[in-house]
């Protein structure tokens, strides 16, 4: 009996290792099922940024389009203004 009592407390102490190193691995990795569910998070936001930049990228062509736009109407506008008042001279 004597040699399994042994060999129990030897098990109890190897678990016992085990489980404090574990514990010393979690603290410095951190919980598998946090690093989990902050890894999805951050795939979730980065999916959103992505949508984002699209978009406003989107919108950046559209406003250059109508700056553009605008440009040249001003561009004409002062032509414009420029042979009237040359007119008038």
């Amino acid at each position: 009996m004597a040699g399994i009592e042994q060999a129990q407390q030897k098990l109890d102490a190897a678990l016992g290792r085990l489980e404090d190193n574990l514990e010393r691995v979690f603290e410095r990795v951190g919980d598998p099922e946090l690093v989990r569910r902050e890894t999805q998070a951050l795939v979730a936001d980065r999916a959103r940024l992505a949508e984002e930049l699209d978009e406003t990228k989107a919108r950046e062509r559209d406003l250059q389009k109508l700056a553009d736009e605008a440009a040249v109407a001003l561009g004409e506008a002062i032509k414009e203004v420029s042979a009237a008042l040359d007119r008038k001279e």
